[in-house]
């Protein structure tokens, strides 16, 4: 870690969560903080998120595994808000493992973390594919159906039950066979056995073991060892299932859940780092007032490669909405900014920010926090002039072009949450900090 990271790994307990849509660079924050950091623990979401790390020639993408795991000295923890699939963790560990990743000293699961599982998978997939043209824009991975059975109760399985096969079984009968008549009435799907679904998970079970153990204690020891901890978010604050874009959310609490996440206190942290594009993208259905649905987001998404991690889905494209962004800090408590892919909107004569939104005659600077009223806004926009230099060789703020540096000062000023951290490429050493 350079002696300007580490600068930034003196604040203390952090939290990173991403303000806008997701895909913001969450990944290569975590990876280039981790380094002063003692744990990285994820909290939320499952592996429906996609998070990627570029390391000189390597690229990484983690979808279940904190992105520190590059860090060898650095525990990292899956706490009891993750829903995990554990065939899918088992081939990210495989991948990592061929990768040249160590994990067996490292990476420490909650037992207390709910279990993605077929019959999950199966309603995402069949529950979308009824909703036509009204779809969510959900993964397919099973990550909303079982945060509901988690809510449920009654049908929940989490990792510690896996580890008990007596309980395993009892469960997984009991629970396929109800599942099996919703399913068959909701969906006229072809019923699931459950004794192979138990074969697989206890095999899963097996190999995950030595990994499980109560996180909440462990991350509570830890604190009181003096050690310090990086709280890594999936997802971002305008998918938050309480304070986003609802219904077009996911199904956790991505930028406001820490506490609920991880057992921690919000008291334990002392910084909390939000993240965001230059420009907004977004995956999936949904409104976004800012979209540019014409040659401006198309030069958008192939200087950004705005692909999805998971999906491998092409994002939507837009300006930046600092309305949305300033909305999100401020409920997401963020003490700084990442500033992220700002390279990308070099070579536009103009850039266009959005400052307030217009819904028939009114004009105003709050951001509606449901899908319904977003949809019916259009974007009041604050031109800039752009800048033509490439950013990719920058390794100063003040080696920024001067048209550059005032798009920075405009979104500081607006957003009023100062700008720690710039990124100008995906490499570790493309990234400035203030």
């Amino acid at each position: 870690m350079g002696p300007d990271i580490a600068r930034l790994g003196e604040i203390g307990n952090t939290s990173i969560v991403g303000l806008q849509w997701g895909d913001e660079g969450k990944g290569k924050i975590v990876d280039l903080l981790t380094g002063g950091f003692h744990y990285n623990v994820r909290w939320n979401g499952g592996s429906n998120a996609g998070h990627c790390v570029k390391v000189g020639d390597k690229k990484y993408a983690f979808h279940l595994i904190p992105s520190g795991i590059l860090h060898p000295r650095c525990v990292c923890v899956l706490a009891n808000g993750v829903v995990i699939d554990p065939i899918q963790l088992l081939r990210e560990m495989d991948e990592l493992g061929e990768q040249g990743v160590e994990l067996r000293e490292n990476l420490r699961i909650s037992a207390q973390a709910h279990v993605v599982l077929p019959y999950h998978k199966k309603q995402d997939q069949l529950s979308e594919s009824r909703l036509g043209d009204r779809k969510i824009g959900t993964t397919a991975r099973g990550i909303g159906p079982c945060y509901a059975d988690k809510a449920s109760r009654s049908w929940a399985i989490r990792m510690g039950d896996l580890l008990d096969p007596e309980r395993l079984g009892e469960k997984l009968r009991r629970i396929t066979r109800d599942k099996n008549r919703i399913l068959s009435a909701l969906y006229d799907a072809e019923p699931l056995a459950w004794e192979p679904i138990f074969e697989q998970y206890r095999s899963c079970a097996v190999q995950l073991a030595p990994y499980v153990c109560d996180t909440a204690q462990l991350l509570h020891e830890a604190l009181r060892a003096g050690k310090r901890v990086l709280f890594e978010g999936a997802n971002a604050a305008l998918l938050d299932l309480d304070h986003g874009t609802f219904p077009f959310v996911t199904s956790s609490n991505c930028g406001t859940g820490l506490s609920a996440g991880t057992g921690v206190p919000a008291t334990a942290l002392r910084t909390v780092l939000g993240v965001v594009k230059a420009y907004c993208s977004r995956v999936g259905a949904g409104p976004f007032p800012t979209e540019q649905n014409n040659d401006i987001g198309e030069r958008l998404r192939l200087r950004g490669h705005e692909y999805g991690t998971t999906t491998g889905r092409p994002r939507r494209c837009g300006w930046l909405d600092l309305v949305a962004l300033r909305y999100a800090a401020r409920i997401c408590g963020v003490t700084g900014l990442c500033v992220m892919l700002l390279d990308v909107l070099s070579n536009f004569d103009t850039l266009a920010l959005c400052t307030g939104y217009r819904r028939e005659s009114q004009v105003t600077d709050s951001f509606p926090p449901d899908a319904y009223d977003l949809e019916r806004v259009q974007p009041v926009y604050e031109t800039i002039p752009g800048w033509r230099e490439p950013l990719e060789e920058v390794r100063s703020p003040a080696d920024l072009p001067d048209n550059a540096r005032r798009y920075l000062e405009r979104v500081e000023a607006y957003v009023q949450t100062p700008i720690r951290v710039i990124s100008v490429g995906p490499a570790r050493h493309q990234t400035l900090i203030l």
